[in-house]
């Protein structure tokens, strides 16, 4: 048998991750990739991605934990997690300084306040909407046509913000339009939608209690628009990890590696 790895798999609406660790909690794979319209063949798909990345099998793997919105279409799995607990595990293994964690996902944002043993004291969610989401931001510039990587900087050029009043997503889409036959320009516009987003994380942050350091993570992290205007929102800067779409991924594995050797 070869070296034994824990796996974590988060498959969330949009994208699905794997990160792979060993007995000592060394990352030694991770891979991200779209979830697609089949959440059980992603599962399967980034987990074989990320055995190959670490040149594995199957067999290698000595517990699986799974989270995320699809955690239950995860084959083999040893057990699942709430992503609320694993983005918990993995901002506090990588920052054991870590108090706050705020996760923007495809569908969902989470404001998480931690102990300073990375317990979660309590934690604010909206999954009502996706308004403040992922799926906001790739609506929105696709409506704008502007590449979804291009936002963040884009909005940051702008000299204001455009006021975007609306809270519904399909709203929200009509008011862009509408903004843009008025002349507005597009930075002006990306820039009222990242404060938009600062703004409904700004109410969670205030109800789940933020305190420094404030991890950030999820796809919507890589967006330096959204960030900055979080970090003027909430009045405290923002850490975002090198790979902040696979911090769900990483607790997951992190879990797993526990599950297995207690």
């Amino acid at each position: 048998m070869g070296v034994q790895y824990y796996a974590g798999v988060d498959v969330g609406s949009a994208t699905a991750k794997a990160v792979l660790v060993d007995a000592a909690g060394t990352i030694c794979a991770h891979v991200v990739m779209p979830s697609g319209g089949n959440l059980t063949l992603a599962a399967d798909r980034v987990l074989a991605a990320a055995l190959a990345q670490a040149g594995a099998a199957p067999g290698d793997i000595g517990a699986l934990v799974a989270t995320g919105y699809g955690r239950e279409s995860v084959a083999n799995r040893t057990k699942t997690v709430t992503e609320i607990t694993c983005h918990a595990k993995g901002a506090h293994v990588l920052y054991p300084d870590a108090r706050s964690v705020i996760d923007i996902g495809g569908q969902d944002s989470k404001a998480i306040s931690l102990d300073a043993n990375g317990m979660i004291r309590k934690f604010e969610m909206n999954d009502k909407c996706a308004a403040g989401t992922g799926r906001f931001l790739e609506v929105m510039a696709r409506t704008l046509e502007v590449p979804l990587d291009q936002v963040g900087p884009r909005a940051l050029t702008a000299d204001r913000s455009a006021k975007i009043s609306s809270t519904c997503t399909v709203f929200a889409e009509s008011e862009v339009i509408s903004l843009l036959a008025q002349g507005e320009t597009v930075e002006r516009i990306l820039a009222g939608l990242c404060l938009s987003i600062s703004q409904r994380v700004n109410s969670l942050a205030m109800r789940a209690g933020m305190a420094p350091r404030v991890i950030m993570t999820g796809g919507v992290a890589k967006n330096t628009g959204v960030v900055r205007a979080i970090e003027k929102a909430i009045g405290l800067p923002l850490t975002v990890p090198d790979q902040p779409q696979i911090m769900g991924a990483l607790g997951a594995a992190l879990l797993a590696r526990n599950e297995a050797v207690t």
